[in-house]
């Protein structure tokens, strides 16, 4: 039997205990992962290549509103082709199911998103109607909603000004995607903004952030600096980001996703330890006698050493790899069906981690079993001492 040979049969001669282990080292990397590539789309810096749109918001949070007065001045600067503005209405139908509701301009809405379409009767019906309301396609299929039907929304934040939350809008259209991924994306309700604000209790003339479709892309970043130089120092200082920047932004107002992901890998990495070390260690202490066996035949100190590493290493790296394998392949199919919002596809970076990981583990849970192995004195471990 050569070395290798001698490895494996002593992995599998407890072949449940050694699956079972082998499916929490799976898991576990499975899980780093996915996990490590939200870290990594978190800690992210803005990429302004290739960018067609950028967001302005308040510099403190998008939760501050900006005035709409800022409109012109953001027209005016040169390579800006179009803008476009938004207020959040925090929509919720029916029974606390929330809604993605904005209140925009429609026509600007349609000239800075080229991706999303509508008859052009339907655009105009929503900018002549001031309840109007446009929907995705993919939500209006979801609630079953139907052009020219009134869909009441409340509001977690606006009241009108007789007080009451809730709003009445008419469907007037029903927009979609030209493609399979701007399809999946048509989950949005927008609503007309000039109504909005005259109907709503507080916040006139005020919007949480402008859009701005660039007529050069390559001068993303330039443009970005000269925004936020230009109301630098103003009570409505900006922040002006990617698209893609900004929606990563809604999902890190519930907290530090990079300290929550690190917190649950070590809590995993922590209980792997324990689970994949008990069992090198059993493994070795069932063992003794043979070991003693391969002193006995010639077998020195260190390759008694190297066969439990190898054991460690062995069960480690197939785990490890396989985990790392399904984390690709999971992410890849989050990747389409966010409609490549979300690039959960694991990179070189997390595969070079993860086999960092792989080598530390290895040599953590199987260092002090093979340094028992290797004091291991022969006549002691024959007699069964």
């Amino acid at each position: 039997m050569t070395r290798t040979g001698l490895v494996v049969a002593n992995l599998f001669r407890r072949r449940t205990r050694t699956i079972l282990t082998l499916l929490s080292v799976i898991m576990a990397f499975l899980l780093f992962g996915l996990l490590q590539s939200i870290n990594s789309i978190f800690s992210a810096g803005e990429d302004f290549v290739g960018a067609t749109r950028l967001v302005t918001q308040a510099r403190v949070s998008f939760t501050q509103p900006l005035p709409l007065s800022m409109l012109p001045k953001l027209e005016a600067i040169p390579g800006v082709a179009r803008v476009a503005y938004s207020q959040w209405f925090g929509g919720v139908w029916q029974d606390h199911t929330p809604v993605f509701a904005f209140a925009v301009d429609p026509l600007r809405q349609r000239d800075v998103y080229p991706e999303f379409t509508m008859p052009a009767a339907q655009w105009q019906a929503f900018a002549a109607t001031r309840t109007g309301m446009i929907a995705g396609r993919a939500l209006a299929d979801k609630y079953g909603w139907k052009i020219g039907q009134k869909v009441p929304l409340a509001s977690n934040i606006y009241p009108q000004k007789n007080g009451s939350k809730a709003w009445v809008f008419d469907l007037v259209g029903i927009y979609d995607g030209t493609t399979e991924d701007t399809r999946k994306q048509a989950i949005s309700a927008y609503i007309n903004h000039d109504y909005f604000d005259e109907a709503n209790a507080f916040g006139k003339g005020r919007v949480n952030f402008f859009i701005l479709r660039l007529a050069d892309a390559s001068r993303a970043a330039a443009i970005a600096r000269t925004i936020d130089a230009m109301f630098e120092n103003s009570p409505d200082e900006t922040k002006t980001q990617t698209e893609k920047q900004f929606n990563l932004s809604f999902v890190k107002q519930i907290g530090d996703i990079g300290l929550i992901v690190r917190w649950i890998l070590f809590a995993v990495f922590f209980t792997l330890l324990l689970v994949v070390g008990n069992t090198m260690a059993q493994s070795v202490r069932e063992r003794i006698p043979e070991l003693a066996v391969l002193k006995t035949l010639g077998f020195s100190d260190g390759a008694v050493l190297g066969f439990v590493l190898a054991e460690a290493l062995t069960l480690c790296l197939c785990g490890g790899l396989i985990g790392l394998a399904l984390a690709t392949f999971a992410g890849a199919a989050v990747e389409r069906g966010s409609g490549g919002q979300f690039a959960l596809r694991p990179d070189l970076a997390v595969w070079l981690l993860g086999l960092a990981a792989i080598l530390l583990m290895s040599l953590a849970v199987g260092l002090l079993p093979a340094l028992r192995a290797r004091r291991l004195k022969i006549v002691d471990a024959l007699a069964g001492r």
